[in-house]
């Protein structure tokens, strides 16, 4: 029995010597050391020892457990170190390598150019009102001074919900409820998105208005003008040229639209204007009084002037942007040049 063991050990250092993974040290303690091991089946046949040398040939069966058992753990704990630290060495950062940029977000030019809009009223003290997209028939229409049967109701081509119930066409009727609710003096502005059946290079079925009221004692038509030249020339510099031309819109009288000098060929004629120089930028007038009277304001004693213009339009003449569908698609290549 004290030969067989000796064997036993020097066979488990020779296969220790040999195992270099975790997996077949273990499978080294299981054969020498399991239940069912080799060294366990010599220690269950201890009783064929001759009695005299029991003791003697238990202690060495336990050396060469504790033998077997050590060997085996001090590799295990080698190759844990040395798997760690091969993890660490392909995990390792090269802090001399150049860092890599956040990338930020920005705004979307629709609403750069509606935030510079209300910088510039907010300057001349408008105040920013808003109100509900899906309108009532009433406010968007009929408070304007534009009954059912007037044919100004086909230039806006309307989406109805019922019929009583649109999505709003313009942001005018923010401009109505807050005379409904408000006295005079008033100076507001209201952007927002309005909706109409309408879809090419040049318009969408959904895009974005600025809207502009207001209304006090001795207002004129003067006054009108100069706050929209002062407006026109601090977006599109003071260099600006700039005309009104006389127009129709039921809720103005008189009205009149505002044209500026080609940003894209200086005035020299191109395809943007048309050959003609001059670029349509916002549409305005004096307020009717009808439209006071819906109100309940006295139109011999206030006067007001009103006036609006599409963001996408002004957003494509001042960032030379030719079709205005490209607001819309997301593209990434587009968005990040602003």
């Amino acid at each position: 029995m004290t030969e067989e063991l000796r064997t036993l050990r020097k066979q488990a250092e020779t296969e220790l010597q040999k195992a270099g993974t975790e997996s077949e040290f273990q499978e080294i303690r299981t054969r020498y050391l399991g239940r069912k091991g080799l060294l366990t089946g010599l220690l269950r046949n201890i009783a064929n020892v001759l009695p005299q040398d029991r003791a003697l040939f238990g202690k060495e069966c336990n050396e060469v457990k504790d033998l077997i058992s050590a060997r085996i753990d001090k590799r295990l704990a080698e190759i844990a170190v040395s798997g760690k630290e091969a993890a660490l060495r392909s995990a390792r950062i090269d802090v001399t390598l150049p860092g890599r940029a956040m990338r930020y977000g920005s705004l979307h030019p629709v609403t750069q150019v509606r935030e510079e809009i209300c910088g510039i009223f907010a300057r001349l003290g408008f105040s920013i009102v808003e109100g509900p997209e899906v309108e009532l028939d009433y406010y968007n229409f009929e408070a304007l001074n534009i009954p059912k049967d007037h044919p100004a109701r086909d230039m806006q081509d309307t989406f109805y919900v019922d019929e009583n119930i649109v999505l709003r066409t313009h942001t005018s009727p923010v401009q109505v409820r807050t005379m409904e609710k408000s006295a005079p003096p008033i100076r507001v502005l209201s952007p927002g998105r309005v909706y109409r059946r309408d879809s090419d290079v040049s318009h969408t079925p959904m895009f974005h208005q600025i809207e502009g009221l207001l209304v006090d004692e001795g207002v004129t038509f003067g006054d009108l003008k100069g706050v929209l030249t002062v407006f026109l020339k601090q977006m599109f510099g003071e260099e600006t040229a700039l005309r009104f031309r006389p127009s129709f819109f039921p809720f103005t009288e008189p009205s009149a639209e505002v044209d500026i000098r080609c940003v894209i060929c200086g005035g020299r004629g191109c395809r943007v204007c048309k050959q003609s120089g001059w670029l349509e930028i916002l549409g305005s007038g004096m307020v009717d009084p009808e439209v006071f009277k819906n109100v309940g304001y006295d139109s011999e004693k206030f006067t007001g002037f009103a006036f609006g213009l599409g963001l996408e339009r002004i957003a494509m003449l001042k960032f030379g942007i030719s079709d205005i569908r490209l607001f819309f698609e997301n593209d990434l290549r587009f968005l990040t040049q602003f």
